[in-house]
């Protein structure tokens, strides 16, 4: 793969906060950004472009194609006729097999059983009917999610009882309760030479679904932090992955369970901003562009907090703060459950 060179353009599939973060880092290393996105784009504030039409206007998907020299993603829900189209015209990192894999929970899961990982037991729900067997199977609690499209606590149901018949209304997984003490989140990079470079695990903290803070470092024996990055390793050297990706972790008492993994930057790896010299978006740039990776390396404790609806009211306290970075995302409206922003504080 040839290294990108400086005025090339990276194509990002989605407008939101992270295509806004990676615009601005592409910018620091002399790239040029056109963001593709069917609705709102926050992105749209930093990018050099901005295509905005839906995913099934193939000639606005083309002219997007031919103007940029790679292709990458924000989320991961791209329509696969888009991609089709797409990948005919310009290569696309990470892969598209990490696309399908992430895509449905259920491929998700065969996946990482399937190259020696543990996950959550689980079992596949495809219709309603299919839930009392699978219930009886794994017992309550469980949650059951939608096999697509679910984030943020969307498309969920926990089941307290065996009894229960709440339905999703679309394929699902049930998933069998894990008793963990906590989770903890592992950014790691792969490039297109193969050289894997990953950030220290973050302690997770959810709240109503929503990813509130993460906190570095996360308080695990030095034992289980080197499982934990082993883990994210093989993931990404199994699919051969270029770019950043997110792999969630459960810590139990028999070792580390996968959660799931998210192919591209991630929430939890927002504290990088303040505790790398290469941040897990400057990171992905150099990636997808063909670059030697960043080490990884930290050099503070931060603690990331997402600024979740009405928290955006909290800005000028916020702004006061000693050792403290606000990143906005120019969403307009504060929404409940909507990100608005976070804040980095260097602990």
């Amino acid at each position: 793969m040839t290294e990108l060179k400086p005025g090339a353009t990276i194509g990002i599939l989605g407008g939101g906060q992270l295509g806004r973060m990676l615009s601005v880092a592409a910018s620091r290393l002399g790239y040029r950004c056109h963001v593709y996105e069917p609705g709102a784009a926050p992105a749209g504030d930093v990018a050099h472009a901005v295509t905005n039409a839906p995913y099934e206007d193939h000639q606005a998907l083309r002219a997007f194609a031919e103007s940029v020299d790679v292709i990458t993603y924000e989320f991961e829900n791209v329509p696969t006729s888009a991609l089709d189209l797409l990948e005919s015209l310009r290569p696309i990192r990470p892969n598209r097999r990490a696309l399908a894999v992430s895509q449905d929970r259920l491929t998700e899961k065969d996946f990482l059983t399937g190259i020696g990982l543990t996950t959550a037991p689980y079992r596949n729900v495809e219709t309603e009917a299919d839930l009392p067997a699978a219930l009886a199977d794994l017992g309550a609690p469980a949650i059951l999610k939608t096999r697509r499209m679910g984030y943020d606590g969307k498309g969920q149901i926990r089941f307290s009882d065996a009894g229960q018949r709440d339905w999703t209304g679309a394929p699902s997984v049930l998933e069998g309760f894990v008793a963990f003490s906590a989770e903890v989140s592992v950014i790691v990079a792969r490039g297109a030479d193969g050289q894997v470079a990953a950030y220290d695990p973050g302690l997770n903290v959810h709240r109503g679904g929503i990813l509130r803070t993460t906190t570095v470092p996360c308080g695990l024996p030095a034992s289980l932090l080197t499982d934990a990055v082993l883990i994210a390793a093989r993931i990404v050297n199994a699919l051969d992955y270029v770019g950043v990706m997110g792999v969630e972790l459960f810590v139990t008492p028999q070792g580390l369970i996968v959660n799931e993994i998210a192919p591209r930057v991630h929430n939890s790896g927002h504290w990088t901003q303040a505790g790398c010299a290469v941040d897990q978006f400057e990171q992905h740039i150099r990636a997808v562009a063909g670059l030697p990776l960043g080490d990884g390396q930290r050099y503070a404790d931060v603690e990331m907090e997402n600024l979740i609806g009405d928290d955006i009211d909290r800005i000028p306290d916020l702004l006061r703060r000693p050792r403290t970075q606000v990143h906005l995302y120019g969403k307009g409206e504060a929404r409940p459950g909507r990100k608005m922003g976070h804040v980095n504080r260097v602990l």
